[in-house]
């Protein structure tokens, strides 16, 4: 199978040499073996002959009718030319019309000739047209059996939908079968497709590309969907297994004076009980001669960072240094000034390095890390570069991990010539089946708990109708001694009509809530890092009441007399981003709000997450529901350096039964054969590589 199906697409009849450089630049397709495995999204049933009057607007994306030409004609001139088509059926009557190939299509159409016209439809007063419509005469048409009743359609770009149609690329696919069908070969052992009632390969393939009916379609979904999971378990459990295997962890068998010190003397408030349970857990973990690998999930303001400070103080009593890298320069900085408030007295020398980092402090830091007397250093993605190398690095902590590639994070792995320890944050809450697909080779801590006196935040759902009502509740608060959030949707500093957005909202607010009664400060991804670290220290401070920004302050900012978050546009931010940004009140004693503002429209998936927002504050159940309106996505940050698990067709949300029963599966491979040498494991081997083959780094050691 891998051979023949390794060949260049350009053997498939009617593809040739231009065809394949284009498939490969618009849609990586190179080989028999990746148009083979490029699956339809949806089907169309191609039996189904539709009356012209039987057209409806909106009720079709795509339809099928007879219908005889009555008339050509040309319009327009230069680049606007067209030529159009009037055809009827005696029902009714449509217009063709083409502003591409016209040459090549008026050769092909006679007046007074029916034909079958397959295409979009679009409605003009009333008036039913397809533009650039597939026609083929009626005769040639019904003279050729087609593969299946359902004709897949596939996902295609604008340059190559130009050159092939949405008929072009099926006919590619028939071609590819005719040539290859018969070298397909069945890679799963046979006892494991009979116990898990899987179709044949072969079957499972034809039926995707041309069902034979809706049945058949649903188990060859299923019999793909099992081989591309099943090959991400074994991947991930191999991994695991190897990691396990090598007894290379550094030992931290030593609690010694600093720890003890700071668990005694310097803890903000006592430790709840679930952060206990994970300092033990990754206390276990660094006297067991393994190289630990832990996911701490924890819901905003659960306590993750004094988790990570404790557990980075085992590793300076044990003579190594250990570092925190965080996705934003703000965040990063408020690491540093919370260790250094919380360490002050202790024999501790801790730094900070961001892009910002001046050079000649950059250097002093640089010379502290190589010769070992900085113990701890915090920074951004700045922390990978190579010129950053430690004396001795035993522990890594990574703070929000989905905001880094992978490969920005493995960086920090190969810092020592043995693997660092390496603990990954989230305050994303992962669903547990979807933590067992992205991070399954990473045992999994989670902060259950929120320390004792914190009020769940009350959100609310204002319209702009609502905006005087809203200004007179953040009135209220501030008189009450509070501070106020106030957020836009920056997608990217870029985007002109968003950054417009927040200034306009500036001086709106700046007019409504005047100086010197108030002060309304700003925070926005274009400022200079000094003004936007000005602005935060005005905030913090309580010298300014209102803070208006971007979501730039979405994580781990933290300002315990902020108890009002407004979220302006909220229905352009995903649910877990929501949340995130609702945890950025309610970090002090009294009660906290979030207002999530919008217009009157909203699209059923954003009223979705509204309601969601209002009714819950539960991190885990908002998480699995996000997942279901946005699909897994890139939740475990690959898709940053394209490196995601290239799945075609399984979704680990969706599928978490396969997921599960995949998950079994591959773990009893793998404990009757843990290198899958055996001779009928062979295509097993295969299936792994082809979905976690990593060339360069092996990234099962980062998360």
């Amino acid at each position: 199978m891998e051979h023949y199906l390794d060949n260049g697409i350009q053997f498939v009849p009617g593809v040739g040499e231009a065809r394949a450089k284009l498939l490969e630049r618009e849609l990586g397709i190179r080989t028999m073996c990746d148009l083979l495995w490029y699956f339809p999204f949806r089907y169309i049933d191609r039996t189904r002959i539709y009356r012209i009057a039987e057209i409806r607007d909106g009720e079709a994306t795509l339809v099928q009718f007879r219908g005889r030409v009555t008339g050509v004609n040309y319009a327009g001139a230069g680049r606007k030319r067209r030529f159009t088509a009037v055809v009827s059926d005696g029902s009714s009557q449509a217009e063709l019309v083409w502003f591409q190939g016209i040459k090549w299509i008026e050769k092909r159409i006679e007046v007074g000739r029916e034909y079958l016209v397959f295409g979009r439809p679009s409605f003009f007063k009333g008036e039913l047209s397809l533009v650039h419509p597939e026609i083929e005469t009626v005769e040639k048409a019904f003279s050729r059996k087609a593969a299946s009743g359902m004709q897949g359609v596939y996902s295609t770009t604008e340059r190559l939908a130009s050159v092939l149609g949405a008929k072009g690329f099926y006919l590619l696919v028939c071609n590819l079968w005719t040539v290859a069908g018969d070298r397909i070969e069945e890679y799963l052992p046979e006892t494991l497709r009979t116990r898990h009632g899987l179709m044949p390969l072969r079957e499972a393939l034809y039926n995707l590309h041309f069902p034979q009916s809706a049945e058949l379609l649903r188990q060859a979904q299923y019999r793909l969907k099992f081989d591309e999971l099943l090959g991400v378990q074994l991947g991930i459990q191999s991994r695991r297994t190897e990691r396990l295997a090598k007894l290379g962890g550094f030992l931290f068998p030593r609690v010694g004076g600093v720890f003890r010190t700071f668990y005694e003397q310097k803890l903000p408030f006592p430790l709840t009980g679930a952060q206990k349970r994970v300092v033990r857990e990754i206390r276990q973990d660094t006297v067991s001669g393994y190289q630990m690998n832990r996911l701490l999930q924890g819901d905003v303001g659960s306590g993750k960072t004094l988790v990570a400070l404790l557990s980075m103080l085992l590793a300076v009593d044990n003579d190594f240094q250990a570092c925190l890298m965080a996705p934003t320069e703000i965040l990063a900085r408020q690491h540093y000034a919370t260790f250094v408030r919380m360490l002050e007295g202790l024999d501790v020398r801790v730094a900070v390095l961001t892009g910002a980092t001046r050079a000649r402090e950059r250097r002093q830091i640089l010379a502290g890390l190589a010769d070992g007397t900085i113990h701890l250093l915090v920074g951004t993605h700045a922390l990978i570069e190579e010129k950053v190398q430690f004396h001795n690095l035993g522990f890594v902590v990574i703070d929000e991990q989905h905001r880094f590639g992978v490969e920005q994070r493995a960086r920090l792995w190969t810092k020592n010539a043995q693997p660092p320890h390496i603990l990954v944050m989230t305050a994303t809450p992962i669903p547990r089946t979807l933590a067992m697909t992205l991070f399954g080779d990473l045992d999994v801590s989670v902060i259950d708990e929120l320390p004792p006196g914190r009020q769940p935040v009350r959100t609310v759902h204002y319209t702009d109708a609502a905006r005087l009502r809203l200004f007179g509740f953040m009135r209220q608060q501030i008189a009450l001694g509070r501070q106020v959030y106030v957020v836009y949707p920056l997608i990217r500093e870029s985007e002109t009509m968003d950054y417009k957005d927040l200034t306009d909202g500036f001086e709106a607010i700046a007019r409504d809530f005047p100086l010197p009664q108030y002060v309304t400060a700003v925070c926005h991804g274009r400022m200079k890092p000094a003004d936007k670290e000005e602005s935060m220290r005005q905030f913090k401070s309580g010298e300014a009441h209102i803070l208006v920004a971007t979501s730039v302050i979405e994580v781990g900012v933290d300002v315990p007399n902020a108890t009002v978050m407004v979220i302006e546009s909220a229905e352009r931010f995903g649910l877990s981003q929501l949340h995130q940004l609702r945890g950025r009140v309610g970090r002090g004693g009294e009660q906290s709000y979030c207002i999530l503002m919008t217009g009157e429209k909203l699209s059923r998936e954003a009223r979705a997450r509204i309601r969601a927002m209002c009714e819950t504050g539960d991190g885990f159940r908002l998480a699995e529901l996000d997942l279901k309106l946005r699909g897994a996505g890139d939740v475990n940050g690959t898709q940053q350096s394209g490196m995601a698990f290239d799945l075609k067709i399984a979704n680990p949300t969706l599928d978490v039964q396969i997921l599960t029963l995949t998950r079994e599966a591959a773990m009893e491979i793998l404990r009757l054969d843990p290198t899958l040498g055996e001779p009928e494991n062979r295509g097993l081997r295969e299936l792994a590589r082809r979905y976690c083959g990593r060339e360069r780094i092996d990234f099962s050691m980062i998360s």
